[in-house]
């Protein structure tokens, strides 16, 4: 991938952020070329590169939208999970951390919690992507285990930071995984593919207030125990 006016690393990843409101600029796929070529870098076990990848636009991606949306449409009855996204039982500190930023969320919108069509309806926003233009879905064989799903991770990060360099944007969304079934077979993927995750690209809406709120992260020493320093 060219590079006139890179960012540093850190810069990067101080910009990137999960957007939740996108323009309906299109997307150039020659730049999004280069990105997934430079992504190519990214490492995992024994070179084993177990990612996956199905990338969607134009009326692809509103097939798969309007697969989604009949199974929306059933309610719970209509959920399909590939995985547990959450661990069952989920405690403290974790599900303080997953609730805050939920409220933060819903705060930025000026949605209050006893407002439940509003958070319904922001919550239906995730299954259209935010508005963004192009939606990558990450997939693997089934018989990759919890090492490649790491090694997928790695990828994605690289990809999501990449186009924050590009001057692109994007939100990673598990919530995809609730709905595998239908994702898989609007996409033609094999019974022998388990989806991981979508990811939705575009631009950025600047002026969204959705895309401003401070999203906390925890202390050093929270998550660090410095031995033998």
């Amino acid at each position: 991938m060219p590079v006139t006016d890179p960012l540093s690393v850190a810069a990067a990843l101080h910009q990137r952020r999960s957007i939740r409101k996108f323009t309906d600029q299109p997307v150039d796929p020659a730049l999004l070329k280069d990105i997934f070529a430079a992504a190519q870098r990214a490492p995992s076990g024994g070179n084993l590169q177990p990612w996956q990848v199905t990338l969607v636009t134009g009326a692809r991606w509103q097939a798969v939208k309007d697969a989604v949306a009949a199974r929306l449409a059933m309610g719970r009855e209509g959920y399909q999970p590939e995985y547990d996204i959450y661990p069952k039982g989920l405690t403290d500190p974790w599900e303080a951390r997953r609730f805050g930023v939920g409220e933060g969320l819903y705060a930025a919108l000026g949605i209050p919690r006893d407002d439940k069509a509003g958070r319904l309806a922001q919550f239906v926003e995730n299954y259209r992507g935010f508005g963004a233009p192009v939606m990558l879905f990450l997939h693997c064989s089934r018989i990759m285990g919890p090492p490649q799903w790491s090694d997928m991770g790695m990828w994605l990060q690289s990809v999501m930071l990449l186009l924050v360099e590009a001057g692109l944007a994007s939100c990673p969304q598990e919530c995809w995984a609730l709905y595998g079934r239908a994702v898989r077979q609007a996409l033609a993927l094999g019974d022998d593919q388990i989806l991981f995750t979508g990811l939705a690209i575009g631009y950025a809406d600047a002026d969204a207030a959705v895309n401003q709120w401070p999203v906390p992260r925890v202390a050093l020493n929270d998550v660090i125990d410095w031995q033998g320093f």
